[in-house]
């Protein structure tokens, strides 16, 4: 027989555990409420966040992932534009006013590539700049990797606009032939030969095979690589002020396609040089107007 002192510590065991269990009741529905009320009483759509949460928390996400993803970047040297669809409908050719017969040799000199056209043994270099266009190729074993020069300047670059807390990052710099290929290929097979044509370079005819074109972003800013509003940007419009003084162009101006060959690409920079940079930037042309050539 229990004494009347083992029967009370029970009654009070059994008391805190049954408070126990209702003020851990209260707390489960406070918190069940709660979650609801976050996703406007809706229970299917609580249910799913929850679902979701427990998913993340099951599998978290490695430490430095996003280094990863830009260091993976970087060293497959090219970033596939996301919305090329909507800049190539947005974004038709500005064409100058001129007669039928003027209007249809700028567009076939500059944004359509020749009938007949072979690649050549030597690429084509003129006052000592070299040119890749639709009417200048490269020969197909042209692979020069990234310009050292160029890559010391955009180092200077970078360290410069970094005094302004922008930090650059070029994300695709030199392709070889077959990286080219592989690319064009893959934009014909989204969006069509003309469309493709329009932003992307046949293998061979590419300005990164020259190993002095730098696609170029600031980092934090990820979802304007490669991307039309990367000229809205702090970073792209330092970039536009700036650029020529160490020795880089933006390739490929707005308006200019009839001239370029192709649409405007606010990231795109070309190295050729602080002189030429500087006379190009200051006469407001393209590298085909300042070479003179089609």
């Amino acid at each position: 027989m229990q004494s009347r002192y083992a029967l009370n510590n029970n009654n009070k065991k059994k008391s805190y555990i049954k408070w126990i269990l209702i003020i851990g009741a209260l707390l489960i529905a406070g918190a069940a409420a709660f979650w609801l009320y976050l996703h406007d009483w809706d229970a299917e759509r609580s249910w799913d966040a929850l679902t979701e949460e427990i998913n993340q928390l099951a599998s978290p996400e490695p430490a430095g992932e996003g280094e990863k993803q830009i260091e993976e970047v970087q060293e497959e040297s090219v970033v596939i534009p996301e919305e090329k669809e909507d800049v190539v409908t947005d974004n038709l050719p500005v064409i100058p006013e001129a007669d039928d017969e003027e209007l249809e040799e700028a567009v076939k000199d500059a944004t359509v590539y020749p009938d007949s056209i072979e690649l050549p043994e030597e690429p084509t270099f003129i006052n000592g700049i070299l040119i890749a266009n639709k009417q200048n190729p490269l020969p197909s074993d042209y692979a020069p990797g990234v310009d050292p020069e160029a890559k010391s300047s955009f180092d200077a670059m970078r360290e410069e606009a970094l005094k302004s807390d922008i930090d650059l990052i070029a994300f695709s710099t030199f392709r070889d032939f077959n990286r080219q290929q592989e690319l064009y290929e893959g934009y014909v097979e989204k969006d069509g030969v003309e469309k493709a044509d329009r932003y992307s370079a046949r293998p061979g005819f590419s300005e990164h095979q020259t190993g002095l074109a730098f696609d170029i972003g600031e980092t934090g800013e990820e979802q304007h690589w490669a991307a039309a509003s990367f000229g809205e940007t702090e970073g792209g419009k330092w970039l536009a002020e700036n650029a020529h003084r160490f020795g880089f162009i933006l390739r490929y101006p707005e308006g200019k396609e009839q001239l370029t060959g192709y649409m405007h690409e606010s990231w795109h920079f070309r190295y050729v040089g602080k002189g030429a940079a500087t006379e190009i930037y200051e006469a407001d042309i393209t590298l085909e107007e300042y070479l003179e050539v089609d």
